[in-house]
């Protein structure tokens, strides 16, 4: 049967074979089959080895979505959509070949509602586009996972970042999709009212489904005012035990902050030779308020209480868009200067995320476990919503540098579990987590495959990833 043969990972030849003979005539120079072309959409930003698809669409229209959905279905072949290729546990991977689409062209603004706070664009265009098109009204989409990812990509993976402590994740701030079925037909899960009781909750079945239950095609967006004033401050403290204390006390205390962030010691360390700054090599936090002139102010002076409170050092804060920019540019060059590090080795960025009353004890076990392993592997975390980032170096170029990063992975996600937290809060399952999703959801994870099999029954959406088909 098609969804067996699916489900053994084997290639289906004959299938591929014939889609890459309708979608040349269909498509023209929209359809690549270059090894140059399909190994740049294969690419992953962590160890797991590319695996190409067979052919790359370059989609401008629904239609073209469609077609494409239609032509593999019918030859139960795989299809596999794809963004800017930032995700980060090799979501975009073809690993049974088949049809990458690209959405880069299908990056188009169809709606801004300024006075309901909404907008519907297409899946490909990136945050940082969107941003810019939104500025003359006013509004902006909060939303920064760092990279300048796809509105598309983002929604698919359930996407978050720095702002997530005051604007929450992709799942809070998408409104509705449409969605291209494994039938070829296009389905939109919701309209733009803010709330409604309508039925299921399609809209976040489809939210960090990481594309294997259909293909997106538009996105409705929640947006938000432009703040008047942004300011942004640093704190170092004696240890992250400390630091930590204060992001609980500073949420506990209903501070509205934007963003806090934490970088551990060796993160600083790491910024300070990169960018040339002179932080003090210890925990620091960097935080940034949004608001008025007055209400920034008062933020920042409660936040300086906090901080002396738990024994950080002084926070120095400043509304200066320059100052501020400069102030927080450690941080935005964090990835470039732990790879800095150690050219010569790869890098693994992976995340976890617990309650933020563990966040502590979980970043603090985490580094004795580094420092006894001999690991070279810095530490970021959006200390407000409990979610860190360990960016670990290793040799990729033997087995006992893998096996050595992969045991790593293993404890820290098996400690993040067992304080009651999330193998992922923002990188996604991909290939890279499917063994640890088991270990977190159980039996829940055959009701994925149940719903997997009911909306993909011959498992055409980018097989391969979240679970393992049996």
């Amino acid at each position: 049967m098609a969804l067996a043969d699916a489900k053994s990972g084997t290639r289906n030849e004959t299938g591929i074979k014939a889609v890459l003979g309708v979608l040349k005539q269909a498509f023209g120079e929209r359809f690549q089959t270059g090894e140059s072309f399909r190994a740049q959409h294969a690419h992953t930003t962590t160890y797991i080895p590319s695996q190409l698809p067979d052919g790359v669409v370059f989609a401008e229209t629904s239609e073209d979505v469609q077609a494409v959905v239609k032509t593999c279905a019918e030859h139960r072949v795989p299809v596999i959509p794809f963004g800017t290729g930032s995700s980060l546990e090799g979501q975009v991977n073809a690993p049974q070949g088949g049809i990458s689409i690209d959405f880069s062209r299908m990056n188009r603004v169809l709606e801004v509602n300024a006075e309901d706070l909404d907008c519907t664009v297409e899946p490909g265009i990136t945050r940082e586009e969107l941003n810019v098109y939104l500025r003359d009204t006013g509004l902006f989409f909060p939303i920064d996972p760092g990279a300048n990812a796809s509105i598309g990509g983002m929604t698919s993976t359930r996407a978050s970042g720095t702002n997530a402590v005051r604007y929450g994740t992709m799942k809070d701030n998408v409104l509705a999709v449409t969605v291209v079925t494994a039938k070829g037909e296009e389905i939109r899960t919701a309209r733009r009212a803010r709330k409604s009781s309508a039925g299921y909750d399609l809209t976040r079945l489809f939210v960090g489904a990481e594309g294997t239950l259909g293909v997106l095609t538009s996105i409705t967006l929640r947006l938000q005012g432009i703040p008047q004033k942004i300011a942004g401050g640093v704190c170092a403290f004696p240890d992250i035990k400390a630091a930590c204390d204060a992001v609980i006390l500073t949420i506990q205390m209903g501070v509205p902050v934007a963003r806090i962030e934490l970088l551990d010691a060796m993160q600083i360390r790491a910024c300070n030779r990169y960018s040339g700054l002179t932080y003090d090599e210890k925990p620091t936090l960097f935080l940034e308020f949004h608001g008025t002139d007055e209400t920034v102010a008062l933020q920042s002076e409660q936040f300086a209480e906090i901080a002396a409170e738990c024994g950080g050092g002084d926070f120095v804060w400043t509304a200066n868009a320059e100052e501020r920019n400069k102030l927080w540019k450690a941080r935005h060059d964090a990835y470039w200067a732990c790879r800095a590090l150690a050219p010569e080795l790869a890098a693994l960025s992976t995340d976890v995320c617990v309650p933020i009353s563990r966040l502590a004890e979980c970043v603090v076990e985490t580094q004795a476990d580094i420092e006894a392993h001999g690991l070279l592997a810095p530490i970021v975390g959006h200390a407000g919503d409990g979610n860190f980032h360990v960016l670990a170096l290793f040799d990729d170029k033997t087995p006992e540098g893998i096996a050595v990063i992969e045991d790593f992975v293993a404890r820290l996600n098996a400690r993040a579990l067992a304080m009651g937290g999330t193998c992922t809060g923002e990188h996604g399952i991909g290939q890279g987590k499917m063994t640890f999703l088991e270990q977190e959801l159980g039996n829940a994870v055959d009701l994925m495959r149940q719903v997997k099999e009911a909306l993909d029954p011959d498992a055409i959406f980018n097989p391969g990833k979240i679970f393992h088909p049996h």
